[in-house]
């Protein structure tokens, strides 16, 4: 798949997750490595999701894995905490806040 492919399918997942019971603003981004390699980040900002293809620079959390991962951790097929366990998901940044993305799955 290439970035654009993945980047579409996750982020029409992230925009159906439901939100409104998180108050604070947060923003994540995302570095996806080898096949469909780019980078997007999500922000929660009022109860909304906005999903877009760019870095962001004052990001709470950085996740970094490959393309295949992400889409096994958004689509329920992969457990976070599992793929950070073995490896396969690196978080820079506030792990109580990379929780959060469990929320939006």
């Amino acid at each position: 798949m290439t970035f654009q492919e993945v980047f579409e399918e996750i982020k029409s997942m992230f925009l159906k997750a439901d939100v409104s019971e998180i108050k604070e603003h947060l923003a994540f981004q995302f570095n996806m490595t080898g096949e469909g390699a780019g980078t997007f980040y999500a922000e929660i900002k009022d109860g909304k999701v906005i999903v877009e293809p760019y870095s962001y620079n004052d990001r709470d959390v950085q996740f970094t894995c490959s393309a295949d991962t992400l889409l096994k951790i958004a689509k329920g097929k992969m457990n976070p905490i599992t793929a950070f366990t073995f490896g396969k998901l690196k978080i820079d940044g506030a792990l109580e806040k990379a929780l959060v993305l469990q929320k939006m799955i």
